[in-house]
C-alpha cells in the first residue's frame, strides 16, 4: 500500500522535476509519519488529505502578507488534527510532545558536513 499522494491542487506537496522536495530534516521525518501512519491503518487518506486542506485554507485566510508559506508545517498540523480526531493522541499530549521538542538546541540530532556546513541525518 502507498499513499495516493496528489500531483497538483492544494493538498500536493513540494516537487521539483516530479521529485519530492524537502527543505529540512524534519519535513522527511513528519512526511514519513503520515505515510507510514496512513500504511498502518491509522487512518484513511481522504481523512488526511481534507485536514490538510483545510489547514492550507485557514493559513491562507489568516496569514500575513510578509507570512512565509511552509507546506510541511501545515502537513505536520494536518497530522496531528487526524490523531487527535482518532483520539490517537491528545491535544494536550501533542502540546506536550510540542513544548518538549521546542526546548532542544537547534541541530540536536544532525551533523553538520564540515566541507558544505549543511546539516546531516545520522
Amino acid at each position: 500500500m502507498s499513499a495516493p499522494l496528489d500531483i497538483e491542487g492544494p493538498a500536493a506537496p513540494p516537487r521539483s522535476n516530479g521529485e519530492l522536495v524537502f527543505a529540512e530534516p524534519w519535513e522527511s521525518r513528519a512526511f514519513g509519519m503520515a505515510v507510514g501512519l496512513y500504511e498502518a491503518g491509522a487512518f484513511t487518506w481522504p481523512e488526511f488529505q481534507a485536514a490538510l486542506i483545510a489547514r492550507i485554507r485557514a493559513w491562507e485566510t489568516a496569514s500575513a502578507p510578509n507570512e512565509s508559506y511552509n507546506y510541511y508545517r501545515l502537513w505536520l498540523a494536518a497530522l496531528e488534527d487526524v490523531l487527535v480526531s482518532r483520539c490517537a493522541v491528545s491535544p494536550d499530549e501533542v502540546t506536550a510532545r510540542a513544548r518538549a521538542l521546542a526546548r532542544r538546541p537547534s541541530g540536536h540530532d544532525h551533523r553538520d558536513d564540515p566541507v558544505t556546513g549543511r546539516a546531516d541525518v545520522p
